[in-house]
């Protein structure tokens, strides 16, 4: 067992009486690549929101590193610093150029001097091949770059874990392989990360762990391995069923 960085405990959500999310449990470990699949509206980015406090739990835990961050005391923005967040819609400051992007937060919640986030905002975005760009706006770069700028402010904060909300779904096809490469190289540095994904190939061959998700329950989690070549729920191998000939 390696060291548990967020243990999810009996998780509900509901809006108004439509549930959500029902009774989720599972755990990410330092190191692990998590990928959350499953059909639209499944809950699998209500998930990943309760988990970085965009949304309240209705009920249920999230340990990180065993305290409870669903209680009410928590400070959101501290917690999110540790655990960062990349957006399918990129979440970009339109007025910013693309090296301030990544330096702000650091600025305003790490509370860094200017150089030293300048310099950790060109370490990370060379990390992903945006150092070119640094002087551009986000509308003159496209949707896959945007989406890398997004992937380097989050590392600039430094966090202990990366979620990610479906990061290639607004995106032209052509430019999804692009992001995915960058994640698949975080992977292989050892980055923590949890990924709401459609992107059967990167879930089968990037993640350590798989979690499916239907109507709002985990219906089955476990490696790549056996949530793909052995899955043990009808449900399961049904949403799998189009993708296990390739």
């Amino acid at each position: 067992m390696g060291e548990t960085i967020l243990q999810i405990n009996h998780l509900s959500k509901a809006f108004g009486a439509n549930v959500v999310l029902r009774d989720i449990d599972f755990t990410v470990e330092k190191g692990d690549v998590t990928s959350i699949i499953g059909a639209s509206g499944s809950g699998k980015s209500t998930l990943l929101r309760c988990i970085n406090l965009l949304e309240t739990p209705t009920s249920g835990e999230i340990l990180y590193h065993n305290q409870n961050v669903a209680g009410r005391k928590v400070k959101a923005a501290e917690y999110r610093s540790h655990v960062g967040m990349v957006f399918q819609s990129f979440n970009l400051f339109n007025n910013m150029t693309v090296l301030e992007n990544c330096m702000v937060g650091q600025i305003k919640v790490l509370k860094k001097h200017k150089d030293e986030a300048r310099q950790s905002a060109l370490y990370y975005l060379q990390k992903v091949g945006m150092a070119p760009y640094i002087n551009a706006k986000p509308r003159q770069i496209s949707g896959g770059q945007k989406q890398r700028v997004a992937i380097a402010r989050a590392l600039a904060m430094e966090p202990e874990v990366l979620l990610f909300d479906e990061p290639t779904s607004a995106l032209d096809p052509e430019m999804v392989g692009e992001v995915l490469t960058v994640m698949q190289k975080l992977a292989q540095e050892g980055m923590t990360m949890l990924v709401v994904t459609h992107e059967m190939a990167f879930a089968r061959d990037v993640s350590t762990r798989v979690v499916y998700m239907n109507q709002g329950v985990i219906c089955e989690q476990g490696t790549p391995e056996a949530i793909f070549g052995n899955p043990q729920r009808q449900e399961t191998r049904d949403f799998l069923s189009r993708f296990r000939q390739q």
